[in-house]
């Protein structure tokens, strides 16, 4: 409900229940900081991705190609993730990819800061093109498929240059029509792409994407496409058009992206999803049995000190299980685990979540790679009793340009 101060010829804006604009504001800040050495890092993942699995098993963690100082080579960090099984595999290869948080509170400045598109239902992956094959992994580290295709060097017809040269995206397979569609792009020819801003990444896709035939029907040389997902302007115009028009794809949620933003791997909260009924079949999370519990459930990780994080670095704590438990269930640090949690024991504390109490419901199945994030236990606790609905993006657009109206008419007085 509106304060009896608002202004009725300025929407109304919901107000924020998150931290995550302070995060946010931090996270621009210190991108450049944390800049590494681009192609190193572009090389030592596309090597990871083309890498056979090996048959021996490794305890020793991958050297990271973004560390300071004597850094490893890149043949190091391939070998390393090569070795990996289980559950240090799923997790360095999820690691990998650009993961949006769930957007709680909608962003100031939505039109001049952000892009937006329909983000297609269907599986996340890293597709890399190099020697005359194509490889995409999922976010676990399988292989999802290895193919020829019309990517640079991605098939035994089409080399150009040097055989190694290599490209990297990040894709959504969309299985009805056997599309990849291109949500960013990492490396292009072997040149990186992971300090370059998310606007300049978006054009680099579609000015590239069309030097190839990439985006052609299926055949012998080429056997899936690979089309850019439409990236629109936040305007009220953009916004419309990502959330109403029709798309080749089923739409799981809008994805925003902040034009300043670079490559970062992990999850970021300068990369938003979200979602409502018009354009997701999934809002609310579903049990094993594909129903929306009554209670929210929550997956968490279990760490050796027997606490409960989620997946955001540094990870937040939502409760622990005494070892007394932990040894009865036969549970092990590491362990997703998932739990139920009762309205009455969710407070909001400085923007984030404290639960009171957790109830446990079992553990899952060791294909998930992640626990979950705070954002999106927060828009799953939102989405149930206030969420942030089209009308609240609408609303914070069109308060942005009123904002750039009244600033124009000042500097004419």
């Amino acid at each position: 409900m509106a304060p009896s101060h608002h202004d009725p010829r300025r929407p109304y804006k919901r107000a924020a229940i998150s931290d995550q604009q302070r995060r946010r504001d931090s996270a621009l800040r210190t991108q450049s900081a944390r800049r590494a050495d681009a192609q190193a890092r572009a090389r030592s993942l596309a090597n990871s991705l083309l890498s056979p699995p090996s048959s021996s098993s490794n305890d020793q963690p991958v050297p990271s190609p973004e560390a300071h100082g004597d850094e490893p080579a890149v043949a190091d960090v391939a070998t390393a993730a090569a070795k990996l099984r289980g559950h240090d595999q799923r997790r360095w290869f999820a690691r990998q990819i650009m993961l949006p948080e769930w957007m709680v509170d909608a962003p100031p400045h939505l039109a001049r800061d952000w892009h937006v598109c329909s983000r297609p239902a269907g599986k996340r992956c890293l597709v890399v093109s190099s020697n005359g094959i194509t490889i995409s992994r999922l976010r676990n580290g399988t292989i999802l498929h290895r193919f020829p295709s019309a990517l640079p060097n991605g098939s035994k017809r089409g080399i150009s240059g040097p055989a190694s040269s290599y490209s990297i995206l990040d894709c959504i397979f969309h299985e009805p029509d056997e599309t990849y569609y291109i949500v960013d792009m990492i490396c292009w020819r072997g040149y990186s792409l992971y300090d370059c801003t998310a606007e300049f990444r978006f054009f680099w896709v579609n000015s590239k994407l069309t030097e190839t035939s990439a985006g052609d029907p299926p055949s012998t040389y080429h056997r899936y496409r690979f089309t850019a997902v439409p990236m629109y302007e936040s305007t009220l115009e953009g916004l419309q058009a990502a959330y109403s028009l029709s798309t080749p794809y089923v739409k799981d949620g809008l994805l925003f992206y902040n034009k300043h933003a670079h490559y970062e791997s992990g999850i970021t909260p300068l990369t938003l999803v979200w979602k409502d009924e018009a354009c997701s079949q999934y809002v609310l999370d579903t049990d094993s049995e594909g129903q929306v519990p009554t209670e929210q459930h929550v997956v968490l990780e279990l760490r050796e000190d027997g606490k409960l994080i989620t997946s955001d670095d540094p990870p937040i704590v939502f409760g622990g299980l005494s070892s007394e438990f932990i040894q009865k269930s036969n549970l092990r640090p590491g362990n997703l685990l998932r739990f139920s949690l009762r309205d009455e024991s969710v407070k909001l504390v400085d923007g984030k979540m404290e639960i009171g109490e957790l109830q446990f419901a079992g553990r899952l199945n060791r294909t998930r790679s992640f626990a979950d994030s705070h954002s999106k236990v927060l828009f799953q606790y939102a989405a149930r009793h206030a969420p942030l609905r089209i009308e609240d993006l609408v609303a914070s657009v069109q308060s942005n340009s009123m904002e750039v109206e009244s600033t124009d008419i000042e500097m004419q007085d």
